[in-house]
């Protein structure tokens, strides 16, 4: 027989997930594929997570789509950090005479030399890829591939993925929003269901907010989920923090959820919104994390020695996907990689514009400018 192992988190089962193992079937002519969800990913701590049995049942409800799909829970059962080579040798010892195939997409694919025990895993299964968004991209990680292993076999099937993420999942759901554009039905109806992901905070900071500003909201909360990693902030955080930035935009100063609010002295009124959201996410909703706070506190006008999720927060407010000016692209090009020169350009950006539009500039804005500027000079 031909038996596939398709391992991830699976948090959550989304679209491309069941369309990369329906194409791994067809092309590879399978009998069996096996889901095989982690129990704790290596390279994924930190993330908004199902359980572990909530990962388990989702991977059940999609098996539907063909007969070939089965799941194992191996990896659960087994405990701690799930590593692919374990896993492996597992199934090579429980079918030593079928042709084994691990299944990935060429996002995973791409870091596979840096997977632990690689050669073992080659020893038991036959890779088996398909590409994600760009096909030239796995052309030029097979030919990696094959100097980095030139005695081994990769195959590839024709499928390219499309642009979904498990992580643009998981913040919309955090703040409640549909998915159903981005995973099967029965997924979307089990996430509805049990309310997976959901913070409790969500429907609460809606009502304070503009159907508008609630899309941004939601957009910010996208792009700091996005960037976490990269930044080093846990993903609830930085999802927590973005779904609060502007949670007291729009409160006039009698509103009882700033009872007790003092602004700073000399606050410029578009800032204010900054000093009054960390207030109402303390007061209000219970927040006691500094971090998370200042992260709200200063997502406007920043600060000197910004912490990590700070600079996340301030950015994704910045550049989330709708926002258009001037420039924004070549921002978000550096947001994806250094964010300390992401958020220099950013700040450096900003107060050319307010001071071309003769617009008060904040004193937080240009000490966190010239903070930076020394900061990159003196890290060469």
């Amino acid at each position: 027989m031909k038996i596939a192992i398709f391992g991830g988190a699976f948090n959550p089962v989304h679209r491309e997930h069941l369309n990369i193992a329906l194409a791994a079937v067809e092309s590879l002519k399978l009998d069996k594929l096996f889901f095989v969800p982690t129990n704790i990913s290596p390279h994924k701590s930190g993330s908004l997570s199902a359980r572990p049995f909530q990962r388990k049942k989702m991977c059940e409800l999609v098996k539907r789509y063909s007969p070939a799909f089965e799941v194992s829970d191996c990896e659960i059962k087994r405990g701690g950090y799930s590593y692919s080579y374990v896993t492996c040798r597992r199934f090579k010892k429980q079918f030593p005479n079928d042709e084994l195939y691990f299944i990935m997409g060429a996002d995973m694919f791409a870091s596979f030399s840096e997977w632990r025990n690689p050669e073992e895993i080659l020893k038991c299964v036959t890779l088996g890829v398909c590409a994600r968004e760009n096909a030239q991209s796995l052309t030029n990680y097979i030919r990696a591939f094959s100097a980095a292993f030139p005695h081994r076999e990769v195959v590839r099937f024709p499928y390219v993925g499309g642009a979904v993420s498990s992580t643009r999942v998981r913040a919309l759901c955090a703040l409640g929003e549909d998915v159903s554009a981005f995973v099967p039905k029965e997924i979307a109806e089990y996430i509805a269901k049990t309310k997976l992901y959901l913070f409790p905070e969500a429907e609460r900071v809606k009502k304070l907010l503009t159907e508008e500003r609630w899309a941004h909201t939601v957009r910010v909360a996208v792009a700091a989920a996005e960037h976490c990693r990269k930044a080093n902030v846990f993903e609830y955080d930085a999802v927590l923090a973005a779904l609060l930035h502007d949670c007291a935009k729009y409160l006039g100063e009698n509103s009882p959820l700033l009872q007790g609010f003092e602004p700073p002295p000399d606050v410029p009124l578009p800032v204010l919104h900054q000093y009054t959201g960390a207030y109402v996410a303390e007061h209000a909703f219970g927040v006691k994390d500094e971090n998370i706070l200042n992260a709200i506190r200063y997502h406007t006008s920043g600060r000197e020695n910004m912490s990590a999720l700070e600079k996340l927060i301030f950015l994704s407010d910045m550049l989330e996907e709708e926002r258009a000016f001037e420039g924004v692209e070549e921002l978000r090009r550096l947001f994806g990689g250094d964010l300390d020169e992401c958020l220099c350009a950013a700040l450096c950006h900003q107060l050319e514009y307010l001071k071309s539009q003769k617009k008060p500039v904040y004193p937080l804005t240009e000490r966190a400018c010239n903070y930076i500027k020394e900061y990159l000079q003196l890290r060469g």
